[in-house]
């Protein structure tokens, strides 16, 4: 038997690992293909579940392993039918994601940090410190509790995933990428990569590395104002990823990959509202293939910004069409329980 004392989180492993792992501990290979199915297609958080495994075998793992396993600690949910869930991770901290039904659409909103460190002014998260990164399984695990909420709320599946959540998915690279691996490989949820979107506050070399690495899934940029002066304002990675740093790096990423890419944008009254900020967001959209999502503004109590009215939002949008640019206008969902666009923060929940 392999005593390993601290218990490993099994799902750390690679297959190759579990299985010369499994050889260690005296098992044939397949017993690890049997497992890694548990837990990747499965989604299995217990060892005592694997039915086709030994009881022996069951022991074995339970000494020997943990399964780090997420669960909803709080769920809220909204007059728009949308629910918020407040998730507690192995070592008590908290985290938040959301399930956004739509007529055509499932999606996840999943986190990807505990906290974020870019102190964004307009975004809730922001202003909580950054614990730390969440693993790999931590991401995947709300995905799958999402979608258990989805097929219990709506007797649908759960179709797209925006890593919009806490954090800075970047900041996270490896977990973020090992994450989707997961989700979209045929050994684990195989949804396509197509339905995941991950969005970025803008770290140009880490955009360049999406490129190198021919990432399949979309990248969405939360842009929210196309002038260094007006963005090093509201967010200060700007101040070390200028516009220019960002176009050169998104056009070395659509060169790789040939994806286009989403910028997000809040049209914030009295300061990303005029006729020359759209004009600047037009000219940014020239590098590359893109659209732009127009968002509404979703009020916090850090901040002083308020959202500009529908019709300045309408004209800006109005605008940006008439130069060719494929815009929409995004609708906020789940607003009165706090689960909107930049309003995720975990607040004075009892764990």
């Amino acid at each position: 038997m392999l005593l390993m004392g601290t218990k490993q989180d099994i799902r750390s492993f690679s297959l190759d690992k579990l299985r010369s792992t499994f050889s260690e501990m005296g098992e044939k290979a397949f017993r690890a293909n049997q497992v890694y199915e548990w837990l990747w297609q499965k989604s299995s958080v217990s060892f005592d579940e694997m039915s086709n495994l030994s009881k022996d075998l069951r022991e074995k793992l339970n000494i020997n392993f943990t399964i780090n396993a997420v669960k909803i600690n709080t769920t809220q949910f909204s007059n728009d039918k949308t629910i918020k869930n407040t998730f507690k991770l192995f070592d008590n901290n908290l985290i938040e994601g959301v399930l956004i039904p739509a007529t055509e659409r499932m999606t996840a909103c999943v986190s990807s940090q505990v906290g974020c460190s870019l102190t964004c002014k307009f975004c809730a998260t922001g202003y909580m410190d950054r614990k730390r990164n969440l693993n790999a399984d931590e991401i995947y695990d709300q995905v799958v509790l999402i979608g258990k909420q989805t097929q219990e709320n709506y007797s649908l599946p759960l179709t797209n995933i925006v890593y919009m959540g806490m954090g800075e998915p970047l900041l996270n690279y490896a977990n973020v990428l090992k994450s989707i691996e997961r989700i979209t490989a045929e050994d684990g949820l195989n949804m396509a990569s197509k339905r995941i979107t991950v969005s970025t506050a803008g770290i140009a070399k880490m955009i360049k590395k999406l490129g190198d690495d021919d990432v399949k899934f979309n990248l969405a940029l939360s842009l929210h104002a196309a002038n260094d002066t007006k963005r090093n304002e509201i967010m200060p990675i700007n101040e070390a990823n200028s516009l220019a740093a960002l176009a050169d790096a998104l056009k070395y990423f659509y060169a790789k990959t040939k994806s286009p890419v989403t910028y997000e944008y809040i049209v914030f009254d009295n300061f990303n509202d005029t006729l020359e900020d759209a004009k600047e967001l037009a000219k940014f959209c020239k590098h590359i293939p893109c659209k732009v999502n127009i968002i509404e503004y979703n009020p916090i109590s850090f901040a002083a910004f308020t959202n500009a009215d529908g019709d300045k939002i309408d004209a800006f949008a109005n605008y940006l069409k008439s130069c060719g640019v494929n815009t929409n206008i995004r609708r906020s969902r789940g607003k009165d329980i706090d689960a909107a666009c930049g309003q995720l923060a975990v607040k004075d929940i009892a764990v």
